[in-house]
């Protein structure tokens, strides 16, 4: 670990780059998590402490939430972050969820596509 002590915090979040460089949240995202800035890092830890804290995982595709599983049910407060999205991977995978209903479930992999959405 880097010692930063003869740096000011300004000089610090200057060197903060990639993942863990703070970047601007869109509203829906902003309004869930009660922050304007966040890291990635930071964005993704957050969102899966409201899945699990709000046991929004499931074992089956637009399953019933059972808090375990690789899909991600979209309750009131996820639906809107969730519809914000519509990307292109690298990889040429599109995730379109414009038109995703509450109750619906995304897989735990499209979260990066999510965040990706989400942010400035």
């Amino acid at each position: 670990m880097l010692k930063h002590n003869h740096l000011t915090k300004d000089e610090i979040m200057a060197e903060a780059k990639g993942l863990a460089k703070p970047v601007t949240l869109k509203s829906d995202l902003a309004a869930l998590l009660g922050k304007k800035e966040l890291p990635r890092t930071e964005i993704t830890k957050k969102l899966w402490e409201y899945i699990k804290a709000n046991k929004l995982q499931t074992k089956t595709e637009n399953g019933t939430p059972e808090n375990a599983g690789k899909y991600i049910v979209a309750d009131s407060k996820l639906l809107p972050i969730f519809k914000n999205t519509n990307s292109k991977s690298k990889s040429g995978k599109v995730t379109d969820l414009r038109k995703m209903k509450e109750g619906e479930t995304i897989n735990m992999m499209q979260m990066a596509a999510v965040v990706g959405a989400n942010i400035e």
